[in-house]
């Protein structure tokens, strides 16, 4: 009788996944230091575990691929075979082909797939002839079998491989309401120019849209370095029928197929921080670190895992009772209750351990997103032609396990604009007196209620005359404009939408999606990015962001005869003022703060709030946007309270100046302000 195994698939999957992600670090480990023989020990462990697993559970392709590639891990380990990049890049490419069997199980339930390119390639670097698996790599990349049409729903996905930064592009787009297509073009055999009509399918393509990726490459592809076939991928406006009389009425190309796609369907590019559940413990594992000349001694934890939604559900639970907390205490101040007042002293030392207890529970170290980066800026680099070294400091820093979630693109964005914008080529570097190989930092720390997370190089730095130029030529600004900008003012326009400084359109940029997006996404978290450049000596990207997005400390103040919460992030101080203190200057209401102007902006107006204000005394509450302080006019300062953020729901999602709301103490619904989008 045959044993069913289902029950097992999610262990399966999520031990599959952990094998995977050592398995990258302890190769990219093994690359900077052959001799690195533990390294290659847990490579041939993890590498043998996911064997054993694979075909207890029956994945017999996924088996039969990890035997051969334990085959040459087990040469390296005695010696018969030499670690060099050649086997690296080989044993990479088994790692891929293994995460994208891995993801294909849970999302399809099947681990079907032909290795035999990868196997071929495997026996090659085994049996030492290198140059044989070098020529089979490159045909398997300039070289893609015909697919047919019935199989079109998979074959952008057999095709292309997906990373994050590619979902983040498709998933833009889409938000845009563009369209997302694969198109395969087959050029006739007797055509004596094919390089011309692959640059004429381009042409079409550019006329309302972009390629985003395409295979072969485009410098192949004008360069005529391929068969009869080439595929891509593109954004456009166009429907997908016009789009095929467009190309179809180019001598000698013939669309094979075209298909719309979206990033729904794209299993192989899934961030994995929200399928792996997160390892809980109550109590802080210490972080051990051992090398050649120190041993510690450290005790091991007791660990369970859980859930994400069963995390989420606690979070929503210990919110309702911080809620009714402040209920029970507002009714105890009221009805001036003595013998309630003193229970209420103990609910709020309990409510307060326990919310610490729940908020702990939900940190998870940031490592899990910083883990995905030493392998994605190697192939990058490579790929670039450029020498670098990737360092990472604080990764044991923690952070919110939903602020988690959501901080791995924009930093797949800023690591890539790093690499193809601001590191220079080995020549470039070496003529101006750097080092050849450059260094990037990715780095984060704990301060305050915030962390703070920083992309650092030391490339060219940011051209700001070239900023400047390009943004006149894209009509963002008029010549005027740019003669009077300052440095940080030029730089800022790097965040506008669809802004991109690439001399040519590449896999890496170009793609007419920049930091903006990046920008985005940091404020939907409460967080700002600054940018910190000097021109020859490299860029420093940061992040601010708040530790958690749920409960949060805020300064409620009253405007008109409203209520409303100012995240206390956001306040730097509180002053008093009458309105004999208040200046006009070029129509701005000002006041004299220490010797600073500061620009006053009163709430009530500024969220239309009927009624009128107060003229005689006036509390002005001090708050950060960005770089620079801003006068928020009220009419009474209530005190600092704890809120627990609820959503304001879909439909009145993305209203400028509001984060959220919260059910205040008294029972109403109190706004949340959002500082960044007020003004």
């Amino acid at each position: 009788m045959k044993m069913d195994m289902s029950q097992y698939l999610d262990v399966f999957l999520e031990e599959s996944k952990e094998h995977i992600g050592s398995l990258n670090q302890k190769l990219l480990d093994l690359e900077k230091n052959p001799n690195d023989i533990p390294a290659l020990n847990e490579i041939f462990r993890a590498a043998h575990t996911l064997k054993g697993m694979s075909s207890t559970m029956g994945f017999d392709d996924l088996a039969d691929l990890t035997h051969h590639m334990e085959n040459v891990l087990s040469d390296l380990k005695e010696g018969l075979l030499l670690v060099n990049s050649g086997v690296i890049d080989v044993i990479f490419k088994c790692f891929d082909r293994i995460q994208m069997m891995i993801d294909k199980i849970e999302t399809e339930g099947s681990g079907e797939v032909d290795n035999r390119d990868l196997i071929v390639l495997l026996e090659n670097v085994k049996s030492g002839n290198y140059e044989a698996a070098a020529m089979l790599e490159e045909r398997s990349a300039e070289v893609k079998p015909a697919v047919p049409a019935q199989e079109a729903g998979q074959s952008y996905q057999e095709a292309f491989e997906f990373n994050e930064y590619d979902l983040t592009v498709i998933k833009e787009a889409e938000s845009r309401n563009l369209n997302v297509y694969y198109i395969k073009i087959h050029i006739d055999e007797q055509c004596m120019m094919k390089a011309v009509r692959a640059f004429m399918a381009f042409k079409a393509v550019e006329e309302d849209g972009e390629v985003i990726k395409s295979i072969p490459s485009a410098q192949d592809l004008d360069e005529g370095r391929f068969e009869n076939e080439f595929e891509m991928l593109v954004i456009s406006g166009t429907d997908a029928d016009e789009l095929n009389s467009k190309l179809g009425s180019i001598t000698e190309v013939n669309v094979v197929e075209i298909n719309k796609i979206d990033a729904e369907s794209i299993g192989a590019a899934k961030p994995q921080t929200n399928a792996a559940p997160v390892a809980v413990d109550e109590v802080k594992s210490s972080q051990v670190e051992a090398d050649d000349t120190k041993k510690t001694t450290h005790k091991v934890k007791q660990t369970v895992r859980v859930d994400i939604e069963r995390l989420d559900n606690l979070m929503n639970l210990v919110g309702e009772l911080v809620m009714h907390k402040g209920r029970l205490e507002q009714i105890g101040a009221s009805r001036k209750i003595t013998e309630l007042n003193e229970t209420m002293e103990q609910i709020d030392r309990i409510t307060t351990d326990l919310q610490s207890v729940v908020m702990k529970v939900r940190m998870v170290p940031i490592e899990q997103v910083f883990n995905r980066f030493p392998r994605m800026v190697r192939d990058l680099a490579k790929e670039l032609d450029k020498e670098v070294d990737f360092l990472i400091e604080g990764k044991e820093t923690e952070l919110d396990r939903t602020v988690i979630d959501e901080i791995g693109d924009p930093l797949v964005h800023l690591l890539r604009n790093a690499l193809d914008h601001g590191m220079e080529s080995p020549d470039e570097r070496m003529k101006s007196g750097k080092p050849a190989k450059g260094t990037i930092v990715l780095r984060a720390r704990h301060e305050g209620n915030n962390v703070y997370i920083e992309v650092e190089d030391d490339g060219a730095g940011i051209n700001t005359q070239r900023i400047s130029e390009k943004a006149v030529e894209k009509g963002l600004i008029s010549e005027k404009e740019a003669e009077a900008m300052t440095r940080d003012e030029a730089i800022e326009l790097l965040f506008r939408s669809g802004f991109s400084t690439a001399k040519t359109v590449t896999d890496v940029s170009g793609r007419g999606v920049g930091l903006d997006v990046v920008k985005n996404k940091i404020e939907s978290l409460n967080g700002e990015i600054f940018v910190d450049s000097r021109h020859g000596q490299g860029t420093r990207f940061r992040i601010k962001l708040p530790l958690t997005l749920a409960i949060i400390q805020a300064l409620m103040v009253s405007v008109r005869g409203e209520i409303y919460a100012v995240p206390l992030s956001s306040v730097d101080e509180t002053t008093m003022i009458r309105s004999s203190d208040i200046k006009m200057v070029q129509n701005q209401e000002v006041i004299m703060l220490r010797g600073n102007v500061l620009p006053l902006y009163r709430l009530g107006q500024l969220l239309f709030v009927p009624g009128e204000d107060n003229d005689e005394e006036m509390y002005v509450v001090v708050v950060r946007k960005a770089e620079r302080q801003i006068g928020l006019v009220v009419q009474t300062l209530i005190g600092q309270q704890e809120i627990v953020i609820k959503s304001l729901g879909k439909l009145m999602a993305g209203i400028p100046g509001l984060a959220g709301a919260i059910v205040a103490g008294d029972g109403y619904v109190r706004l949340i302000l959002d500082i960044a989008t007020l003004f």
